[in-house]
């Protein structure tokens, strides 16, 4: 696998994150196994865009940075598609643009494909809190509501149903197979936390490709900024109703058996073993714990209940998500079927002038 190449697609926003922009950048240039490319793909935000622009226009720092518009809808998972459309790699790797990479991090990624029939690696991710500390209420089970590696993953390099969007790589052929981000379920400009593209996707993919592994592989670490606003209770009940819609819609798109079969284990095992950690810990007089064991019971609560409204919502008005292809993808999936859009969405190209 040496001479695999891997792009990086870190998608930006906003110059709030500058500095942090930077430092992804820099994270990806220090890698022990260098990266073919890094794309930054700009979201609708052309002084942003003029800025990196500049800023990388005669860099000579090592690894070469192209700076693109966002060429399909306002969202992550158009970003994402953009990027995947203009890379040149083998594999393409993602990044939050807040997050920095550990040293070897990219060859982690690329040990992964040795076996051919890997179609995707995902990392750790770890929190790196605005305060210098986790808050003592949050349970280290819901730290994917700050885009992190929870408690409850199997530890080592293990086959999953789906990656972490922010620390994930993905065999070019995935697209090929399954088409790219779909959009209208992610995040898209709205202040709406919503998620779960990547688990859309990796479904999708492994319908496509039965025979297609995904591996995480807890070596690969990168370390994620939590802003101080996401350290508060208000943003944890916002973004897990918003999680609960988003499960809605995969749900409706690729049917509720495949859509909650993780998330089945995760309500029956680690949940319950974090309530009951929580209590003991209660017992013992340790700080925080009955704020973890209440945050454990709120969040499945407001889970459960956004999940009702989003289903509920699909039902009335249909899904409002499409699936994208990328250009130059296979339009028919294996076997010669037609590819099926989920329902109320579209499969096929996008049609906003963009390249995905």
């Amino acid at each position: 696998m040496s001479g695999l190449g891997i792009s990086v697609v870190i998608c930006v926003y906003t110059e709030d994150r500058w500095e942090d922009i930077l430092a992804a950048v820099s994270s990806v240039r220090a890698q022990s196994r260098p990266a073919l490319e890094i794309l930054l793909v700009v979201d609708h935000n052309p002084a942003l865009l003029a800025r990196l622009a500049e800023e990388y226009a005669e860099d000579l720092g090592g690894g070469e940075v192209r700076v693109l518009a966002n060429a399909g809808p306002r969202g992550l998972s158009a970003g994402r598609n953009t990027g995947i459309a203009a890379s040149r790699g083998e594999v393409v790797a993602f990044l939050d643009d807040d997050a920095v990479a550990e040293r070897d991090w990219l060859r982690h990624f690329a040990e992964g494909y040795a076996d051919p029939r890997v179609m995707a690696v995902g990392g750790r991710t770890v929190p790196v809190w605005a305060s210098g500390r986790r808050p003592a209420w949050f349970p280290e089970e819901f730290d994917w509501v700050v885009g992190c590696t929870y408690r409850g993953l199997p530890p080592g390099r293990v086959r999953v149903r789906n990656v972490l969007g922010g620390n994930a790589s993905f065999r070019r052929t995935a697209f090929d197979a399954a088409g790219g981000f779909a959009t209208g379920i992610g995040r898209d400009g709205d202040k709406r936390p919503l998620g779960c593209e990547e688990t859309e996707l990796c479904i999708r993919l492994t319908r496509a490709r039965p025979d297609a592994v995904l591996l995480i592989d807890d070596r690969a670490v990168i370390h994620h900024r939590v802003p101080e606003a996401r350290e508060h209770f208000r943003y944890f009940r916002t973004r897990v109703y918003a999680e609960g819609l988003s499960k809605a819609l995969v749900a409706r798109s690729v049917g509720a058996a495949k859509g909650l079969e993780s998330e089945r284990r995760y309500t029956t095992r680690v949940l319950p073993a974090g309530l009951a950690r929580g209590l003991r810990d209660t017992l013992l007089a340790r700080p925080g714990a009955a704020g973890r064991a209440g945050a454990i019971v709120a969040g499945v609560l407001t889970a459960a209940s956004g999940y009702a409204v989003g289903t509920a919502r699909a039902r009335r008005t249909g899904t409002t998500f499409s699936v994208s292809w990328i250009e130059g993808a296979a339009q028919t999936p294996p076997g010669g079927r037609t590819a099926q859009a989920p329902p109320g969405g579209t499969a096929g190209r996008n049609e906003e002038g963009s390249s995905v």
